[in-house]
């Protein structure tokens, strides 16, 4: 059976796996997929009597949860346009993006709602908390979730008529770019991407998600939300955020199959756990430089990885943001099983991406385009055949809502979107992706420098915990956020005058094996140290516009 929308899809997934749990806090009694979808009906139920019909707007302003998942359903079983909200947006953000997308009602929680109180461009007419928080402030019209659900108990359900080209979200986010977009993506795009993705890797109904980054973001939606729904699985989320520690014990418990990252996550376990036993071990770190005992090691630390999520992982995906290679490296020789992919909000989000365990995927790429979509690279470097990534695909958004202009800039008439991504395939077909149209530094003596290439050997280095290459009046320089815990540790009970005189031996240490392996007019002059983290997005991307010389 071909499902062509998200209420086939949850309607199909009821029917289909009915007694099999479907979602729950870790360490919680799961709700099984008959109640989900009962409950989604009463919602529904319950909005369709407070008069939301097709076409209008309701926003969710929410960490993640299983009512938040009930919440969607409810609002695309009406044909009504969801507006997930990402949790990390400012108090303005969000009232800004509540009064564009003319959502008059709001699923919140007790830890997002006072970013709604000062309303007063376009007040909303109900807000519903997701974790039954009450409100006692008397300055919003609120209930609890609970309440929702028993009013929509008795209450008619109106058979909508929803098609696979009616809009199901709208999705603003602030990019690396400054400016918030709000893209608009139907129910055939999010089917598109979840059906490519489920033919990279076989899921089956036993295995179970852990969900960590934020439902609001397109790629936690589709792969770590509506993937395992599809497909019979079970989702376990995490309830707060996912440190090593808390991650570590919910893994010992709930032993999941799949976990969708981003790098950052991955870097971090890999110098906390990996880099930095190798780099303490004297005999350890001799070991590892004989190339027959090298493999050895690496897959022994690669089954102590496994380990630490529970012993039974068969899938990291890992996207959202640049990996580091040595990282990855790592991964590929010490058996860890992951996989590295690509895409866009305006995407739905995949683009490219493994499939599992081909032996042709190139280790530094993202993977091969996704079936259905296809990628050429625009106006190519005829020396290295980097250009602008462009695609086309059923996944390709509808357009940015209420901006036509933007639209027609960003997809032509054939349907090829720019993402605004550098890039070149390979003679396999592997994408790589070299960085961002708009941040290719152009120095005096017309080289294109991509600094996310300069980034990536400098973080590395086990030492940084993240940096930022910006050109200074034609001279590259190095912004780095070193990882103040590890120097902590080394430096002890040293002076200050003595962790700051450490501190500048690392960072010309730093310059100089990061220049090392660079041609001369790519080198940095300077590395300048940064006392607290970047400004990133989502997916933990660095907004670049906040730190160049010009902003």
């Amino acid at each position: 059976m071909t499902l062509s929308t998200l209420n086939d899809l949850i309607q199909t997934s009821a029917r289909e796996f009915a007694g099999k749990p479907a979602v729950s806090f870790a360490f919680e009694k799961p709700m099984v997929y008959r109640d989900f979808q009962k409950t989604v009906r009463r919602v529904a139920a319950f909005l369709s009597r407070r008069k939301v019909t097709k076409g209008d707007t309701v926003a969710i302003l929410a960490e993640n949860s299983p009512n938040w998942g009930i919440a969607y359903f409810a609002i695309v079983r009406l044909g009504a346009i969801a507006v997930p909200i990402l949790p990390d947006f400012t108090g303005p953000d969000v009232r800004q993006i509540i009064a564009d997308s003319g959502a008059t009602i709001l699923f919140t929680t007790e830890q997002q709602i006072e970013k709604i109180y000062e309303m007063k461009k376009h007040p909303l007419r109900l807000v519903i908390t997701l974790d039954n928080f009450t409100d006692d402030n008397e300055l919003l019209n609120c209930m609890t979730f609970r309440q929702c659900i028993q009013d929509g108990k008795d209450a008619v359900l109106p058979d909508r008529a929803v098609t696979s080209e009616d809009p199901a979200s709208i999705i603003y986010t602030s990019g690396t770019s400054g400016h918030s977009k709000a893209v608009v993506l139907t129910h055939s795009n999010f089917m598109a991407c979840t059906n490519s993705a489920s033919r990279l890797i076989a899921i089956r109904k036993d295995w179970t998600f852990l969900s960590m980054l934020p439902m609001s973001h397109t790629y936690e939606f589709s792969i770590g939300f509506l993937l395992p729904l599809m497909t019979g699985a079970r989702i376990v989320y995490t309830g707060k955020p996912p440190t090593p520690t808390i991650l570590h014990k919910i893994c010992q418990k709930e032993k999941p199959d799949v976990i969708c990252v981003v790098p950052v996550i991955m870097e971090k376990i890999y110098k906390k756990r990996v880099a930095a036993t190798i780099n303490n071990n004297k005999l350890l770190n001799y070991c590892v430089m004989i190339p027959g005992v090298r493999n050895i090691i690496l897959k022994a630390i690669g089954r102590k990885l496994l380990d630490f999520f529970g012993g039974r992982l068969q899938l990291a995906a890992i996207g959202g943001a640049p990996m580091i290679k040595e990282i990855e490296i790592f991964f590929y020789k010490s058996g860890f099983p992951y996989l590295v992919g690509y895409g866009l909000t305006e995407t739905a989000p995949l683009l490219s991406g493994g499939p599992f365990r081909d032996p042709t995927i190139a280790v530094g790429s993202s993977g091969k385009p996704i079936p259905g979509v296809e990628i050429r690279i625009n106006d190519p470097d005829p020396r290295t055949g980097t250009g602008e990534i462009l695609a086309r695909g059923p996944n390709i958004m509808q357009g940015y809502y209420k901006n036509p202009e933007l639209t027609a800039q960003t997809i032509d008439a054939d349907g090829w979107l720019s993402t605004g991504d550098l890039g070149y395939l390979d003679d396999r077909n592997n994408l790589f992706i070299t960085g961002r149209s708009k941040s290719v530094i152009v120095l005096a003596h017309g080289e294109n420098i991509y600094p996310e290439t300069i980034e990536d050997k400098i973080n590395a280095n086990y030492h940084v915990a993240e940096s930022l290459v910006i050109d200074n009046n034609g001279r590259l320089e190095a912004i780095i956020y070193l990882d103040y815990d590890l120097i902590s540790l080394e430096t002890g009970d040293q002076s200050q005058a003595a962790q700051l005189e450490y501190i500048g031996g690392l960072l010309d240490k730093i310059q100089k094996e990061t220049n090392a392996q660079l041609p001369l007019y790519s080198r940095i002059s300077k590395c300048i140290e940064r006392r607290e983290p970047f400004v990133k997005t989502a997916t933990h991307k660095i907004k670049r516009y906040l730190y160049s010389k010009e902003s």
